[in-house]
C-alpha cells in the first residue's frame, strides 16, 4: 500500500515538471511582448528622453510625475472696491465678485494652471494644476468609463435577457444585436460625429428642433458640456451588445430547472431575477465589468477621431506627448499612471464582487 502511495506521489511530481515545461514557452513570450515593456516604459518615465531624436536621454527622477500630478486648491479673494473698501457686489445679480482665478494659483516654484473653479460653503475656489490637460483627462476617462460601463451593463442585462427567451425568431435578433459591435470604430465614429453635426444637417439637432426642443444648433462636440455625453452616447451603443454577449453566455449555463423550482414556491419574475438570476450570473458579471472597464479606461480611437484635440482621454493625452511633443519620457510617465488606474478598478472588482483564486 506504501509503495502505491510512493509511486503515485512519483507520478503527480512528474505530471507537475512536464506541466512547469510546457508552461515555460508561455512565459517567456509573456515576458517578451509585455512584462519587458512595461519595464522600459517604466525606466523611460524617470527620464527626459525625446521620441526619434539624437538628444542625450538624461535621469530627471520623479519630475515627470510630479509635472503630472501637482495639484492644488487655492481660495479665490473676493475684489474689494478701493474707494469703500467694500467687497465688490455685482449690481444686477447680487453675487460677490471675485479675483481672476489664474492671478490666485501661484507661480513660483512651480507655476499652476486652472483645471476648474468651483464654490464652497459661499466661497470660491479654484483647483490648480501644473498640467490641466492631463488631469482633465484622467477625470473625463474616469466619468466616461464609469457611465459606460453602467449604461452597457444595465442595458446589456436587459438585451441579454430578452434574447434568452424563448421566441420565434430569436437566432436572428441576437444577429441583429450584434450589429454595432461589428462595425470598426473608425466608421461608427465617422457616423455619429455625423449625426452630432451643429446643424439641421445633423440627425439629432434636426430631430430636437422638429420636437421644438432646441433650436437645431446645439454645439455637441464643440461645446465642452455636450462632448463627453457625446462620447458616452456613442461608446454605449457600440459596446452594448458585447455586454449583452457576455451575459447571455452567463444566462445560458443557469439551468432550467431552478426557475422552474421558482415558478413552483410562487416565485415572480421579479424575485427570480434578484434572489436567482444575479447571484448565479456575479462570476459573469464580474468577467464582464473587467473587461468593459479595462477597455473603457484605456479608449483611444472614439476621442482621437471625433474630438482630436479638443479633449483627451488619458490614452490619447498620452499619444500627443509622445507623437506631437516627441516627450517620450513624460508620456511614458502617462502611460504608468493609465496601467496604476486599470490596475486599481481591476483589483476593486476582483475584491467587492467576490471572485477568488482557486487557492482560496
Amino acid at each position: 500500500m506504501a509503495n502505491a502511495k510512493g509511486q503515485s506521489s512519483d507520478l503527480a511530481k512528474q505530471e507537475q515538471r512536464l506541466a512547469y515545461w510546457l508552461l515555460a514557452p508561455t512565459f517567456i513570450i509573456l515576458l517578451a511582448i509585455a512584462i519587458y515593456p512595461l519595464i522600459s516604459v517604466f525606466g523611460y518615465s524617470f527620464t527626459n528622453a525625446t521620441f526619434a531624436s539624437n538628444k542625450p536621454t538624461e535621469f530627471v527622477g520623479l519630475d515627470n510625475y510630479r509635472n503630472l500630478l501637482s495639484m492644488t486648491i487655492v481660495q479665490v479673494p473676493p475684489l474689494i472696491d478701493e474707494a469703500t473698501g467694500q467687497i465688490q457686489v455685482d449690481a444686477e445679480t447680487g453675487e460677490v465678485q471675485y479675483e481672476s482665478s489664474v492671478r490666485a494659483l501661484p507661480r513660483e516654484p512651480v507655476r499652476f494652471r486652472v483645471v476648474t473653479d468651483f464654490s464652497l460653503f459661499g466661497n470660491k475656489y479654484v483647483l490648480g494644476a501644473t498640467d490641466p490637460a492631463f488631469i482633465r483627462a484622467v477625470w473625463d476617462t474616469i466619468v466616461f468609463g464609469v457611465s459606460t460601463v453602467f449604461l452597457e451593463l444595465v442595458l446589456g442585462m436587459m438585451v441579454a435577457l430578452i434574447v434568452n427567451a424563448n421566441f420565434k425568431g430569436r437566432g436572428f435578433m441576437r444577429a441583429l444585436i450584434l450589429v454595432p459591435w461589428v462595425i470598426p470604430t473608425a466608421v461608427s465614429s465617422q457616423i455619429w460625429e455625423y449625426m452630432f453635426q451643429p446643424n439641421r444637417t445633423g440627425f439629432f439637432n434636426t430631430v430636437l428642433w422638429y420636437l421644438g426642443m432646441g433650436s437645431g444648433e446645439i454645439p455637441f462636440l464643440s461645446d465642452p458640456t455636450w462632448q463627453l455625453p457625446a462620447m458616452i452616447v456613442i461608446d454605449v451603443w457600440k459596446t452594448t451588445p458585447f455586454m449583452a454577449l457576455l451575459l447571455l453566455a452567463g444566462l445560458q449555463l443557469i439551468p432550467a430547472d431552478i426557475y422552474e423550482a421558482a415558478d413552483v414556491d410562487g416565485a415572480g419574475p421579479v424575485r427570480s431575477f434578484f434572489q436567482l438570476t444575479l447571484p448565479l450570473l456575479k462570476g459573469t458579471i464580474a468577467v464582464a465589468l473587467v473587461f468593459r472597464t479595462l477597455d473603457a479606461l484605456r479608449v483611444f480611437d472614439l476621442f482621437q477621431i471625433v474630438l482630436g484635440q479638443a479633449r483627451y482621454s488619458m490614452a490619447s493625452f498620452t499619444y500627443y506627448e509622445l507623437i506631437q511633443n516627441r516627450a517620450m519620457g513624460y508620456s511614458s510617465a502617462s502611460s504608468i499612471m493609465i496601467f496604476l488606474v486599470l490596475s486599481i478598478f481591476a483589483i476593486g472588482y476582483m475584491r467587492s464582487l467576490g471572485v477568488k483564486s482557486d487557492d482560496h
